[in-house]
């Protein structure tokens, strides 16, 4: 096995994840700033809005599908060095992006109102949510092709321009949100039609910008004269990475939601309680996230080079280092506590509750980390995209959810016992993720000479 030089390594850990983390930090804090914002006009409008942008968690779940495919043979074809196939890769990219946005953009605006019907019963948030869909809705057109770009420019070592273009987006957000919810320097008070409208104007700008970088030389760029223009083993490859990545972001993103469901039959106290601890959960895993990400460049980009047994030594090294990300995050998770339950307004049963849930949430993060390192970065790098789905079919909906929802409406167990149980699935899949990485079989070279 290859000795892997540690300055070097960690020279690229860093200039990879941290760009990426504080991507992931500022997505995480638009959405908390969306619900603050809106929470200061009325109940209605933020609640509304909360339910409207489940259609875009849809979207985002298959657009996470397709750019991750896409990252995974992206990184190996850049390892290879082979642009011309990065830019058929690219294509291919758009076209499913595009076509799944285009879908997403027809229903808000041909059938908001029976999408909001899914969400609410409520006559007020139906009315609320349709308007905001029907502006919002073309922000999903432009959001695949976006997310795209930023997916290309990652694994082509442009990882701080993608970084700086989303933040900068989000900032945008933020700023017009605060404009146009409350009718700020002139302009009109729209609301949650403001904050639509803010989501637009900000995509339209993110957009533009990828579009102005990726003209540069220096950037991957489609190959618009052969973009209709697809090639069979190519698109092969693809859906045998994408399909299995769709299936597990289907059983993540469905799965979370039944955790949310869960937690807020149980109470008023319950679901307040276990709102914040999710808020905590998703920033503290922007570090993770950034880490698992630069996992799967590195891996990718070293077994697309052909180095099987640096790509393998690489994988390995970020698995064990998956512990202490994972080890460092519980314990910010406990550093926090105390700061977090003196900042919120709760009542008392509510506070006992989120002191009882950080805790458990401290255990958690150590099997969330560990997980999304390994599993999304090393295995998925390597190919190795079906575990995934796999091990959420049987950890989360085999027993998490099964438990949670045997203890909440059969056993009646307390609380925190339900919480534990929606917790469980990244703790006691670890043993099984590190069988699979011992087993090798994500050390592949995906690339094919197809120019």
């Amino acid at each position: 096995m290859d000795i892997i030089d540690n300055k070097k390594f960690y020279k690229k850990l860093r200039e990879l994840s941290l760009p990426i983390a504080f991507q992931s930090l500022m997505l995480a804090l638009v959405a908390a700033c969306d619900a603050l914002m809106l929470g200061r006009v009325a109940q209605e409008e933020m609640t509304a809005v909360s339910l409207a942008s489940q259609i875009q968690f849809v979207q985002n779940m298959f657009l996470m599908a397709i750019t991750a495919a896409g990252s995974i043979l992206g990184a190996q074809y850049w390892g290879k060095r082979d642009t011309p196939t990065l830019q058929k890769l690219f294509n291919l990219m758009l076209r499913w992006s595009g076509l799944l946005s285009l879908v997403f953009f027809a229903a808000c605006e041909l059938f908001p109102r029976a999408l909001m019907q899914v969400f609410a019963a409520d006559p007020s948030l139906i009315a609320i949510g349709s308007a905001y869909l029907r502006i919002a809705g073309w922000s999903y057109l432009i959001t695949g092709i976006s997310q795209s770009y930023l997916a290309v420019m990652k694994v082509t070592e442009h990882v701080q321009p993608s970084a700086w273009i989303s933040s900068g987006a989000v900032v945008l957000n933020v700023l017009l949100n605060s404009v146009l919810i409350f009718g700020l320097l002139g302009a009109p008070r729209m609301e949650a039609r403001g904050a639509a409208l803010a989501t637009t104007i900000s995509r339209i700008a993110e957009l533009g910008l990828c579009l102005a970088f990726s003209a540069r030389r220096e950037f991957i760029c489609p190959a618009w004269r052969s973009f209709f223009k697809g090639n069979r083993q190519l698109s092969r490859d693809f859906r045998k990475q994408c399909l299995p990545l769709m299936g597990g972001s289907l059983f993540w993103g469905v799965g979370f939601t039944s955790y949310t469901a869960i937690m807020g039959h149980l109470g008023v106290d319950a679901a307040a309680a276990n709102s914040v601890s999710a808020v905590v959960r998703d920033l503290i895993c922007c570090a993770c996230n950034g880490v698992g990400s630069a996992a799967g460049i590195m891996v990718g980009n070293e077994l697309g080079a052909g180095n099987l047994e640096r790509g393998k030594a690489t994988g390995i090294k970020l698995k064990n280092l998956s512990f202490v990300v994972g080890f460092l995050s519980a314990a910010l998770v406990l550093a926090v506590t105390p700061a977090v339950l003196k900042f919120v307004l709760l009542s008392e049963q509510a506070r006992s509750y989120l002191l009882g849930m950080m805790l458990i949430m401290a255990v958690y993060m150590i099997g969330r980390c560990v997980n999304t390192i390994t599993i999304n970065g090393v295995l998925d790098g390597g190919g190795d995209a079906i575990f995934d789905m796999y091990s959420l079919a049987v950890c989360m909906w085999g027993i998490a959810i099964p438990l949670a929802l045997l203890g909440a409406f059969v056993f009646h167990w307390p609380v925190l016992w339900v919480y534990a149980c929606t917790c469980l699935d990244e703790v006691g899949k670890i043993p099984w993720v590190m069988l699979r990485v011992r087993k090798y079989k994500w050390v592949q070279n995906l690339t094919r000479d197809l120019t």
